[in-house]
């Protein structure tokens, strides 16, 4: 073997055995869609041999052939520098919408020092912090990006941070991958969510059995028959008063998520949909399409305006049901001023109606199990995007076109 080849050969070896760059995928506060911000992070002249643009073309070209990465003129970059963790490209007619070309500037670097220039509410700096955190929790280092308007005569406007991409080397835990090129499978809710979806299920059927069996003991031994009734009801009892304060425990934990969750969906502000004469129009689309009246309704990534007011609503229920059963709790347990305080609202209104009122929620609930089931199936027959799975994987999957009113437009 000669030596040139010798040295090839090691060279070829070295390569082989050093991880690569790699894009694991992109995130988006909503403004711009994922494929978007891939396409605005990967701008860059085609001369560089920056390993990061490298990287964002190579999955452009592999993965995304139908994003065009626009030319870029080497003067158009303000490269990054020690002291300024990000950089500045002029982006000609970049295509952000369908039909929407324009002049923007194209901010990309670092994370804290993109979030540091560019305009973001707090809301969004939040989330993008905790999305950005679970990224480096996997190996992926979080490149966010911004974009600035350019108006007459080159001025450029605010910057405002749209999202960011995942960069790593070959080590980096996988994300969530998409699939066939006209399909992108999109995540929706967090596993802490799913897991809180299957507790509540197992915890509501149970109280529900036992609370069902404390107000009206069918079966089992009863003093009637003047023989020992034994304990049936004590245990039936414990398992109903422990099964109940392991749904306060999940019910406070949603609550947590919903000012912690890296989800916008699950947010606090998304409890309630109906912001603006818009959401009270496409409500009633909705409306109409579940009534049967209008064949189509507007397409939404998670909760449309009806579901989401129903689980607010749900949410609500829910409390009602914990604080009485606390109430009622509290009764038997006078010994500190926390249950004597519990306790007070069945000496204004008497304790029969706050076990009514129990024993209603406990129907309502299951009125809304029957319903919800039924609703779910039938989305997913019609729809068939994986919804009553996204409950045990946390995704949908949707056509790349696929243009949700709460989400930018898919791919």
């Amino acid at each position: 073997m000669s030596q040139a080849a010798g040295k090839a050969n090691a060279g070829a070896t070295a390569t082989a055995a050093t991880p690569r760059l790699q894009v694991g995928g992109s995130f988006t506060l909503g403004r711009l869609s994922e494929g978007v911000i891939l396409g605005l992070a990967a701008v860059s002249s085609r001369e560089s041999v920056d390993p990061v643009d490298m990287a964002l073309a190579r999955t452009l070209e592999e993965d995304r052939p139908d994003l065009v990465k626009p030319p870029v003129d080497p003067d158009d970059i303000d490269p990054a520098s020690p002291n300024r963790r990000y950089r500045l490209t002029m982006v000609r007619y970049f295509p952000l919408h369908d039909d929407d070309r324009r002049d923007v500037v194209v901010m990309r670097g670092a994370l804290e020092a993109v979030l540091a220039k560019a305009a973001i509410s707090r809301k969004d700096k939040a989330l993008i912090r905790r999305n950005a955190a679970w990224a480096q929790g996997r190996g992926w280092r979080p490149l966010a990006v911004a974009t600035a308007p350019v108006t007459g005569r080159d001025k450029v406007g605010q910057f405002t941070v749209e999202g960011f991409v995942y960069i790593g080397l070959g080590h980096a835990k996988p994300l969530p991958n998409e699939g066939p090129a006209d399909w992108a499978w999109v995540q929706v809710w967090s596993a802490s969510l799913r897991v809180q979806h299957w507790i509540n299920v197992a915890v509501v059927f149970t109280l529900s059995a036992t609370g069902y069996i404390i107000m009206d003991p069918f079966f089992g031994p009863t003093a009637g028959e003047g023989g020992d009734v034994g304990f049936l009801m004590g245990w039936v009892r414990l398992i109903h008063f422990s099964v109940g304060f392991l749904w306060i425990v999940v019910g406070l934990t949603r609550v947590v998520a919903a000012f912690t969750s890296r989800d916008r969906h699950l947010r606090w502000n998304a409890w309630w949909p109906l912001k603006t004469k818009t959401d009270v129009k496409r409500l009633g689309q909705v409306v109409g399409h579940y009534a049967l009246i209008k064949e189509e309704a507007p397409l939404f990534l998670a909760h449309n305006p009806l579901q989401q007011l129903t689980y607010t609503g749900l949410y609500l229920a829910c409390g009602v049901q914990m604080l009485t059963g606390l109430t009622l709790f509290g009764l038997y347990h006078q010994t500190n001023w926390f249950w004597e305080m519990m306790a007070v609202p069945t000496h204004w209104v008497g304790i029969p109606f706050i076990r009514l009122i129990h024993t209603m929620m406990m129907f309502f609930l299951w009125a809304f199990v029957i319903v919800h089931v039924y609703l779910a199936v039938r989305a997913d027959s019609l729809e068939r995007h994986g919804g009553i799975s996204s409950m045990i994987n946390g995704g949908v999957w949707l056509r790349r076109d696929a243009k949700p009113v709460d989400a930018p437009e898919i791919g």
